[in-house]
């Protein structure tokens, strides 16, 4: 056995009208098209990159009905609004006290 007999036998082999028609078909399933392996990785990643975007806005709307819970009556939001944006009734006066780490 020499190289120019095993090339020989390889380009015999390749140049098959059958192996060509399969690998011609095989490149164009796995490399053109719409359904390709490549536009179908990229939205298999989308759809993952799209679910774990579902999955942070429902916690935030979740937690944003808690919220909305918790302010439904009228001391709570009072008190809410006095902590966070520092509001106060008419007459009352605000001190700040920073906190103090131990």
């Amino acid at each position: 056995m020499n190289w120019s007999s095993i090339w020989l036998a390889i380009r015999r082999y390749l140049l098959n009208k059958y192996v060509l028609t399969l690998l011609v078909f095989g490149f164009i399933m796995f490399f053109v098209g719409d359904q390709s392996l490549r536009v179908r990785l990229h939205k298999a990643q989308q759809i993952r990159e799209l679910e774990e975007q579902r999955d942070t806005y429902s916690s935030a709307i979740e937690e944003a009905k808690h919220q909305l819970q918790i302010l439904s009556s009228r001391d709570s939001l009072e008190r809410y609004a006095r902590e966070k944006y520092l509001m106060h009734a008419p007459g009352e006066d605000v001190y700040l006290v920073p906190e103090h780490d131990r």
